[in-house]
């Protein structure tokens, strides 16, 4: 009987929330530039709450410039609009929302997952079927766990099972901790946009943080 080591975890890679989107022009036009910069898998549009027709609009006016670029379009709650704007899958705030979202999202589209307070929580979320569970967010008050705590649920989740675990980084050395904790995907979203060098520059930078995270890992984990 053979005695082999598991397959290494492929390198993680990025996942790329927007500011809240009103007019998507600015955004279409940035995009294709900023996803060829670094290996980005997904986008998270965060629309600005609207009637469903203009929300459905700017989907469909994001949603070809990401998939072009080879990347997946999420949208952040709202999975009614998903098929309707042409988006690939939803990011549900909880277990409540999941379940609800699942027969709309399955199994055509993604139906990723956050607000997971609890390990039970977090194993409850895999058991029906998220595509990904994300660990790390703000909650409504804007508090979140520390990064140590982030860290340690990461990895905890990507020794243990089988769905994507995404951190959610507020920083470089966040998103280089995280990659070198498991995950499978590190969220990137506020401190990209707000960076003085722009976008590009700090997207790139935030690349080359996981890809060194990852390259951390200890043997036949990485």
């Amino acid at each position: 009987m053979s005695n082999k080591s598991p397959p290494p975890r492929p390198p993680p890679r990025l996942y790329l929330a927007t500011p809240l989107v009103d007019d998507p022009a600015s955004l279409v036009a940035e995009l294709p530039g900023l996803l060829a910069s670094a290996d980005v898998a997904a986008v998270l549009l965060q629309l600005n709450e609207t009637d469903q027709r203009s929300m459905i609009s700017r989907i469909k006016a994001l949603a070809p410039v990401v998939q072009n670029a080879g990347a997946a379009l999420l949208i952040e709650g709202h999975p009614e609009l998903v098929a309707r704007g042409g988006a690939d899958g939803a990011h549900l705030p909880g277990i409540a929302a999941l379940k609800e979202a699942l027969p709309s999202l399955k199994p055509d589209r993604i139906a990723g997952v956050g607000g997971l307070t609890t390990r039970h929580h977090s194993m409850d979320a895999g058991e029906i079927g998220a595509d990904y569970l994300l660990f790390g967010e703000p909650d409504a008050k804007g508090q979140r766990p520390s990064s140590q705590a982030i860290a340690e649920r990461l990895d905890w989740w990507a020794e243990l099972f089988e769905p994507p675990c995404v951190g959610f980084a507020t920083s470089f050395e966040e998103a280089h901790d995280f990659a070198a904790s498991g995950a499978d995907f590190v969220l990137v979203g506020a401190f990209i946009w707000a960076d003085p060098r722009g976008p590009k520059a700090a997207l790139i930078e935030a690349d080359a943080a996981i890809k060194n995270g990852y390259a951390a890992l200890p043997a036949g984990q990485g």
